[in-house]
């Protein structure tokens, strides 16, 4: 598979890195669906999609969404074109963009996105984007809401809870439609932070 091989030399780099400076628990792994998903979670950190890399471990190969600024970091984006990351243009919606995610969902994947479309510390600061409703909605991959803590420190474990798959109908209509579900599932990822305050 294109990507698995750098995706997997890659994590194999970070995990004792990871796992050094922040232990990582997993609860609910089994709730990981077999086959296509739009992987979900809360975003306040760089770090954020090599987190849910530990969480899916190395069996999963998840391809994320990331702002195409990062493209042009040096180093960062030629690591980012190599794992396969899908570039977003947040100023606007681009069919290639579009397209190569629908891909990566119609051919079984892993799509990891972060609704809030941008890094927030504080729960509803910002309203959440329609771009894994739709994808979801389109494809009929499930969506599988993640909760990562807003604040990490390090040397302090992260606890990161799997959420229960949910699956979209078909949707028609105007955006405040899709908005309406991307809320929902905003909701079901605050759900989650009850689960891990009992873990701790």
């Amino acid at each position: 598979m294109k990507y698995l091989g750098s995706y997997r030399t890659l994590y194999c780099f970070l995990y004792p890195l990871m796992h050094l400076f922040f232990p990582i628990r997993v609860t609910h792994s089994e709730r990981l669906p077999d086959g296509p998903m739009v992987l979900c979670a809360p975003h306040s950190s760089m770090l954020d999609p090599i987190f849910l890399m530990m969480a899916l471990s190395i069996r999963r190969f998840p391809r994320f969404m990331a702002k195409q600024e990062l493209f042009s970091v040096p180093v960062v984006g030629a690591v980012l074109r190599r794992i396969g990351t899908i570039p977003v243009d947040r100023g606007s919606v681009r069919v290639a963009t579009v397209r190569s995610a629908l891909a990566v969902l119609k051919e079984g994947g892993i799509l990891g996105i972060f609704p809030e479309g941008t890094r927030v510390q504080e729960e509803f600061a910002v309203s959440a984007k329609n771009g894994a409703i739709m994808l979801a909605s389109r494809t009929g991959a499930p969506l599988l809401p993640v909760w990562l803590p807003r604040k990490k420190r390090l040397f302090r474990r992260v606890e990161i809870i799997i959420g229960e798959p949910y699956s979209l109908p078909q949707l028609r209509g105007s955006s405040e439609i899709y908005h309406s579900y991307a809320e929902e599932l905003m909701r079901r990822i605050g759900l989650l932070k009850a689960e891990a305050a009992t873990c701790i």
